[in-house]
């Protein structure tokens, strides 16, 4: 009898193996994982989805003429319109115009914000010199003087590039002086013990501590040369996608006027992740 009992048992139950703390731990790393994988996947899904979702609404109340089609074309509308400009060649000169004065008006203003950023954060001398220049500046709309920029450099390119680089500059300074300022006391007190030299001191404890401030400032500048760069070729440019979108604004082609918009949105989109990606390649300690 007790011999059947054990048998009984031994079919119906199993004898639980036991675990070890280092497969608990790589068993939680691993789900631990596939969550993060997870919400990285449903992040992205997110952010393809929500456009696409507003064109589509967008496209349903343009056709069912619930929003005045005069002001608002359906996004299909606009997307023929832009292949249309790109199969006629129309749209690639004031792309290539506004390409052109942006990135260089976007390094004469990174370069020296920099540099000067760095040593304003380095030395509390240049600091006090140039600061009250900065806070007294910054506030100026930079549009508003861009008569001036026409009269000193002409209705040329010179004029929108200063323009943009002047633009850049103030963002580019601030935040590199706000990152030299915010480096850990450790390492300056490192170089300091160490008496290393200025150019030391610049090149290997200010530079690559300011670096996170410095892209922050890059991305938020990149937006405000594409803002800048628009205005000035409102009023003093006969190429470039500014002056697309205000000649077919003042002729009433809203499309093409869309079509330019839409345009200088994936500028910002594509420079942003252009960005991201330096960023991500130059200070991978910040992943």
């Amino acid at each position: 009898m007790e011999h059947e009992l054990l048998n009984i048992a031994a079919k119906n139950f199993t004898v639980a193996q036991p675990i070890s703390a280092s497969s608990i731990i790589l068993n939680y790393e691993s789900e631990k994982k596939k969550s993060f994988q997870f919400r990285q996947f449903f992040i992205k899904v997110v952010s393809v989805a929500t456009p696409l979702l507003l064109l589509g609404v967008w496209e349903i109340l343009s056709n069912l003429k619930i929003i005045d089609v005069r002001f608002f074309p359906a996004p299909s509308a606009i997307f023929s319109k832009l292949w249309d400009l790109f199969q006629s060649g129309e749209i690639w000169d004031h792309l290539w115009a506004s390409i052109g004065r942006t990135v260089y008006g976007y390094i004469w203003g990174v370069v020296p914000g920099v540099i000067i950023g760095i040593v304003m954060g380095i030395s509390p001398i240049v600091r006090a010199a140039i600061q009250p220049l900065v806070d007294a500046t910054f506030p100026i709309p930079k549009i508003a003087i861009f008569p001036l920029f026409l009269i000193i450099f002409g209705i040329g390119d010179g004029s929108k590039i200063a323009i943009i680089a002047v633009a850049v500059f103030y963002i580019v300074l601030i935040n590199t002086v706000s990152g030299v300022a915010n480096i850990p006391s450790i390492y300056i007190d490192v170089g300091q013990n160490y008496r290393a030299s200025r150019w030391l001191f610049f090149r290997d404890i200010a530079l690559p501590g300011a670096l996170p401030f410095i892209f922050a400032g890059l991305k938020l500048a990149m937006g405000i040369a594409l803002i800048v760069l628009v205005s000035a070729e409102f009023v003093g440019a006969r190429s470039g996608l500014g002056y697309l979108v205000w000649s077919s604004w003042s002729v009433l082609l809203v499309e093409d006027m869309y079509a330019g918009l839409l345009i200088i949105a994936v500028l910002g989109l594509l420079s942003t992740y252009a960005l991201n990606y330096i960023e991500r390649v130059v200070i991978p300690w910040k992943r």
